[in-house]
């Protein structure tokens, strides 16, 4: 059954993502929402495709943009969709290119599919629980774009690369916000420096952090600010698959999903060490 979650999954991101280049390419306008983060036409039809395309499963979608239930109501759900259509507005506004489409698969409170997609850059994430990780470069994968719908799972697997990537870096890199650096972690990163002789910073929107460190380009992402359910989900699941974790600060356990706050908790998201 992943095996066909995953696959349409992956083709409702990319279909968002198309919907969201549209919107890109044009003079678009910016609404603000109650907490003054932005909102724009991409957010909206980028969240009504995926729940287009999902609605086959007849299994509940929880989107930053949608309408959101009560907690009597989804506590009953043992599994949901849990989406955010546009990850990183602000990058969006500022037409940097760093934001992505998340799609998470959460049953029993854990991810168990995730589905990153970089409409800009074209690189596609994806992962299944006992299934693994996996990465498109844009080089293979911008080919497959517009015929998304008739590429099966199995073409996409034979031209994947599984998470984590080899590397033989020596330095430990920690990635970091580009517009959410909080000064606990900054404060947090300089005492890294203290137990790691080279440690570098880089920075970048959106869900990208955490493939980052999934895909072994970054050792940890901490997060010690403001986060939702649908920013950590779907890369939550990716770094379960690519021998790493996201781990909630103050639990010091694996985050769970469908809570009653669908505000995070601060988190690290770091690989393991074998």
């Amino acid at each position: 059954m992943y095996r066909q979650l995953l696959h349409q999954a992956i083709i409702a991101a990319v279909q968002a993502g198309k919907e969201i280049i549209d919107v890109y390419e044009t003079n678009f306008n910016i609404e603000y929402k109650e907490d003054n983060s932005p909102l724009t036409l991409a957010d909206k039809k980028a969240s009504n495709k995926i729940i287009e395309v999902l609605k086959q499963f007849d299994i509940p979608v929880l989107s930053e943009e949608g309408v959101h239930d009560e907690y009597e109501i989804r506590s009953r759900w043992d599994k949901l969709w849990i989406v955010d259509p546009l990850d990183g507005t602000k990058e969006f506004v500022k037409r940097n290119g760093e934001f992505t489409v998340n799609i998470a698969l959460v049953e029993n409170n854990t991810p168990t599919i995730g589905v990153i997609y970089s409409p800009v850059f074209k690189v596609l994430y994806f992962a299944a629980k006992g299934f693994g990780s996996f990465k498109i470069s844009s080089e293979i994968f911008t080919s497959l774009i517009d015929s998304i719908e008739t590429s099966t799972l199995e073409n996409l697997l034979a031209i994947a690369s599984k998470l984590p990537l080899v590397s033989d870096r020596k330095n430990y890199v920690v990635v970091a916000s580009r517009s959410h650096m909080s000064t606990e972690t900054y404060h947090y990163i300089e005492n890294l420096k203290l137990t790691h002789a080279h440690v570098d910073i880089v920075s970048t929107g959106s869900s990208i952090k955490m493939c980052w460190v999934a895909e072994g380009l970054a050792d940890e992402y901490p997060r010690f600010g403001p986060t939702m359910e649908w920013d950590t989900a779907a890369g939550q699941a990716i770094l379960q698959e690519a021998n790493a974790s996201l781990i909630d600060f103050e639990t010091k356990q694996a985050m769970i999903y469908n809570r009653k706050n669908l505000l995070n908790n601060w988190f690290i998201a770091k690989r393991i060490c074998l």
